[in-house]
């Protein structure tokens, strides 16, 4: 199957960095995490989504990986960085990921970002995240997930 540029790009990325990972697409959207767990066949709280945060007044780029079903408590997180925290624009997302909202995989991307990951997605034997387009995603371990992005575990949901 042939992928789209992003997501190739993303495979790319993975494949050279020594990882097995095979990026599928699918001919329906994965945009949104209900959407993923449709398309794959997996629970909605099985998806990683990646979402991108500015940091309030370094303005730096910070991702928070979490569960489908759970709700980022940006308090929390901003706590964790050591200051507050803003859900970042569509082109800010594109400039320091590489990816558009809804393919932003939880790694490869143009800047480096100060990652978390939700606690509640070490729970599951594999989980499904984005690769690259909002069509494409990949099935990784939890423990995998933590490897490959080098992120902190953490409780992020909201309470």
């Amino acid at each position: 199957m042939t992928l789209s540029s992003s997501a190739q790009r993303f495979q790319d990325f993975i494949t050279s960095t020594g990882h097995s990972y095979q990026v599928v697409e699918h001919n329906q959207s994965t945009r949104t995490s209900a959407e993923a767990a449709e398309a794959i066949g997996c629970t909605v709280a099985q998806i990683a989504k990646s979402l991108v945060f500015t940091a309030r007044r370094s303005k730096k780029p910070v991702l928070v990986i979490a569960s489908g079903i759970n709700r980022v408590n940006t308090k929390r997180i901003g706590e964790a960085l050591g200051e507050p925290i803003d859900r970042a624009d569509p082109d800010f997302v594109h400039t320091v990921s590489g990816y558009a909202i809804g393919g932003v995989p939880p790694a490869g991307h143009t800047q480096p970002m100060t990652t978390y990951i939700d606690e509640d997605l070490l729970q599951y034997k594999t989980i499904w995240a984005a690769a690259g387009a909002p069509t494409a995603v990949f099935e990784l371990t939890p423990a995998e997930l933590v490897t490959l992005t080098g992120g902190t575990v953490m409780k992020t949901k909201e309470d």
